[in-house]
């Protein structure tokens, strides 16, 4: 809602080529308590001054040598996209009244100048003149929040390789083409994690107790490395991440992994301990210890990947939503099996 103090700190401008009229009209709103006022005796200089200060309400005489009020019109024309003039003429003669109204102008002002007329007329021009911009201005909001809201509606396919023209009614045709290259890439990548499962084989047919906590932890982990991606995302796409704040960022989920790896570590690790006490293995207490540092220590590669990758794909020019998923699945994977199953060779016997 426009408020009297709002209205009283519009931008006005009058042009009169007459001094007199400008000074009658300067003292009329300043004791009216209008603040910001600007004044012209030369036409020419009036659209110039518009572009420059965008006014919220000009005053213009019609009748003023060399260039009257209606060429001037024309030219603020050219600035006003929206063809909303925010004009008020300043007339003796009842003639060009409707003239001017059929110009663009939105009222008119008689002269000699009545006092009364005069606040009237301008209190009324600037509170419809404030009402419409304050309209635009939430009318843009909507359309950028719909822009942001389609962005984020797309970001979870996006996410997994399903671009953005992909929706229920596209052919399976051109679905599969726009899927399968980010398959095969996925799956290229996941060959990295089963060579490091495979390099660590004989540890596992060591302790085959390994396996049932394997997907346990590759989950933690790979959900600790979502949710720092998808806050990462969000904040690249509402504009929220600024320039400088990167780092700030992964140190936080960084911190956030190492938090959230030791707590839920702490409960793997006993899990782990009761199911290798409940096999009778001798090595319990320090497949427990594995399991909770492996778990603590791959949240935070996870995180600290969740927050990085996007924003390196971004510095070389590829779409994070669209790639950062693939990329953040093979490190957790490596970072999970490699940390665990590399601990459980080091420290059980």
């Amino acid at each position: 809602m426009i408020s009297s103090s709002d209205i009283l700190k519009a931008n006005i401008l009058i042009v009169d080529d007459q001094a007199a009229n400008v000074m009658l009209l300067e003292q009329m709103l300043r004791g009216a308590g209008y603040l910001n006022i600007a004044s012209t005796r030369d036409p020419h200089w009036v659209a110039e001054l518009h572009r420059k200060n965008r006014f919220d309400l000009i005053l213009l005489d019609l009748q003023m040598p060399d260039m009257d009020g209606f060429q001037v019109m024309e030219r603020l024309k050219e600035l006003e996209a929206g063809g909303y003039l925010p004009v008020l003429v300043l007339t003796a003669q009842p003639g060009h009244k409707l003239r001017a109204l059929k110009a663009g102008a939105k009222d008119f002002v008689s002269k000699p100048f009545d006092l009364a007329e005069v606040l009237l007329r301008v209190h009324n021009m600037l509170e419809v003149r404030l009402l419409h911009l304050e309209t635009k201005r939430l009318y843009e909001q909507v359309v950028a929040e719909q822009k942001r809201s389609f962005e984020l509606a797309a970001q979870p396919g996006a996410m997994v390789g399903v671009e953005k023209e992909v929706r229920v009614s596209t052919p399976w045709f051109q679905s599969l083409k726009l899927r399968l290259r980010w398959l095969q890439v996925n799956m290229l990548t996941s060959f990295l994690a089963a060579a490091v499962v495979g390099f660590f084989q004989g540890t596992i047919d060591r302790l085959l107790v390994l396996t049932i906590f394997m997907p346990v932890l590759y989950d933690q982990s790979g959900n600790t490395g979502s949710q720092a991606l998808a806050i990462t995302l969000r904040g690249m796409i509402l504009g929220d991440l600024k320039p400088g704040k990167e780092r700030a960022l992964v140190l936080k989920e960084a911190l956030l992994g190492l938090l959230n790896g030791a707590l839920v570590g702490m409960v793997a690790g006993l899990g782990m301990f009761a199911i290798a006490t409940f096999k009778h293995l001798p090595s319990a207490p320090m497949l427990g210890v594995v399991v909770f540092l492996a778990m603590m220590g791959s949240c935070v590669i996870s995180g600290i990947s969740g927050a990085i990758v996007p924003l390196i794909l971004k510095r070389l020019g590829a779409d994070p939503v669209t790639a950062s998923s693939i990329f953040l699945t093979t490190a957790t994977s490596v970072a999970s099996m490699g940390l665990f199953l590399g601990l459980a060779r080091l420290l059980v016997n």
